[in-house]
């Protein structure tokens, strides 16, 4: 009978004791739902909106390293790197206006050269006819070349397309002016190249930069709670909060 009475005692501690420890817990998560369902699901619609009124545009980037190249980066708030870009292209800039210049200016300086003293009559004359006169003394020793390598077709009428080099000094003069003409011109093409590897360069700094600030953007502006209770055996119950910066 002293049995049957222990254990019934003992029974009755057990589940008193269980029921105590539930009761927090159970105000626990009715307190973790509550928190929970404020801050994940209003503050959270209220923080997308805001990375949505912050966020970059890769397609404004792209838009504004094409047309000047560190303004991508400008507008992605990195500046820093797109300087160089920017520093770049005015370098180009200024370099391919100078070089087109000084092409101009000797090809206007040998094509007056030509019609002074080699007699040429400039008008409806193209880039090859200019290239031949450099290297031949006058129409008919280019001819007589032509006909002999069966070149019929490359045969000028000897009346629309006559020069004649009084000396060779005269057409090697001709020629060197030509010749820097030409060295200017190629150079431009090189540049414009440059140019436009440059804008690619930039757009892709852009494009890299944009990425990293929406996602910097989104730690700064997504934050979580969570709650935990413990209870151990050797220390008070306790209850702690953690933030995590994601969402």
């Amino acid at each position: 009978m002293k049995k049957l009475v222990g254990l019934l005692l003992l029974s009755s501690s057990i589940i008193f004791a269980q029921n105590i420890q539930t009761k927090p817990v159970e105000s626990l998560e009715s307190l973790k739902y509550q928190l929970n369902k404020n801050f994940k699901i209003e503050d959270n619609d209220l923080i997308k909106l805001q990375y949505k009124e912050k966020k970059k545009n890769s397609g404004l980037a792209i838009i504004f390293s094409a047309i000047l190249p560190g303004m991508g980066e400008l507008y992605a708030d990195g500046y820093s790197s797109g300087q160089y870009f920017t520093m770049a292209d005015a370098a180009l800039w200024g370099s391919l206006i100078g070089v087109s210049a000084y092409a101009n200016h000797q090809e206007e300086n040998y094509k007056v050269f030509a019609e002074t003293f080699g007699g040429v009559n400039l008008s409806g004359k193209d880039e090859k006819y200019f290239a031949d006169i450099s290297s031949y003394l006058d129409v008919y020793e280019y001819n007589h070349i032509q006909e002999l390598d069966r070149n019929l077709t490359e045969v000028y009428n000897e009346q629309s397309h006559y020069w004649k080099w009084t000396t060779q000094s005269e057409r090697r003069e001709y020629r060197s002016m030509w010749k820097s003409s030409e060295t200017a011109n190629n150079s431009t093409r090189f540049i414009i190249g440059a140019l436009i590897l440059n804008r690619i360069a930039s757009v892709v700094n852009a494009i890299r930069l944009v990425n990293k600030y929406n996602k910097n953007l989104k730690t700064e502006l997504g934050w979580d709670v969570s709650f935990n209770y413990s209870n151990g055996y050797y220390e008070p119950e306790k209850i702690s909060m953690n933030f995590r910066t994601t969402f």
